[in-house]
């Protein structure tokens, strides 16, 4: 429901365009410069592979709009890790436990509930969204920044079920929502009107070691060359955009 909402209401916000690596037969760490031999996922990319765990960087609440529509783009429908304070909105909270998305209880004595609820998932065969940051930067405007220090739960939940990371980067969302609630809401309101660009980037799978710190820290590298390869795209579109607009691009000089 949550993931179908998403896609339909995507469309009217911005334009969303996912590309992802190349897969090889063996998941491997992405390279830090596949953003130039990224292809676009809507004739080549494989879906998400059941059983997997897409870590995905954090910076609006938007994001999960943003990522949810691809991700149902690419025939997935993720579980979901997320602030617990989201059950307690009206509606929001009753449509959260009927998908069984997962909450975390952060810095209680439940905060580890969370991880055993995403093994279960993962057992029973679905995709799991985590974002390894466990919260939104501290920001007010609505530019891009690389993925802040990751927490140790995703290469915990790695380790301890085998489950394959797929890196996601995202960029845009931000011109979507940031800032404060006043400003939040003037974007969503005025989203439909400026149309922004959305993208979404996926890296190649990969299995993280077994060693916490260096599993957060190999994740930590996948999900900022992901979104790299996000920023470049949105950048270059914006600029084709631009320039299409002031009479330069070849839309504009067509007869």
């Amino acid at each position: 429901m949550l993931s179908r909402t998403a896609a339909l209401l995507l469309p009217v916000l911005g334009h969303l365009r996912i590309t992802a690596d190349p897969v090889s037969a063996a998941a491997t760490d992405p390279a830090p410069d596949t953003a130039d031999t990224a292809s676009d996922t809507a004739d080549t990319a494989p879906t998400v592979a059941p059983g997997s765990i897409v870590a995905a960087n954090h910076t609006s609440l938007a994001d999960p709009v943003v990522v949810l529509a691809a991700l149902h783009r690419l025939g997935a429908r993720p579980v979901v890790l997320a602030t617990a304070g989201l059950w307690r909105i009206p509606l929001l909270g009753t449509l959260l436990r009927h998908e069984g998305h997962i909450a975390v209880h952060r810095g209680t004595a439940r905060a580890a509930e969370s991880l055993d609820a995403a093994a279960a998932a993962l057992a029973a065969g679905r995709v799991v969204l985590i974002y390894g940051e466990g919260g939104l930067p501290r920001r007010r405007d609505s530019g891009e920044l690389p993925p802040g220090p990751f927490r140790s739960g995703l290469a915990r939940l790695a380790h301890a079920t085998g489950a394959p990371v797929v890196p996601l980067g995202q960029a845009g969302s931000r011109r979507l929502t940031s800032g404060g609630r006043a400003k939040q809401l003037a974007g969503l309101a005025t989203a439909p009107v400026r149309r922004p660009g959305l993208h979404v980037h996926l890296g190649a799978p990969l299995h993280l070691p077994a060693d916490t710190a260096e599993a957060t820290a190999r994740a930590h590298h996948a999900v900022t060359a992901a979104w790299t390869a996000a920023s470049r795209h949105a950048a270059s579109r914006g600029a084709a955009s631009r320039h299409a607009a002031a009479g330069q691009g070849p839309e504009a000089t067509r007869p």
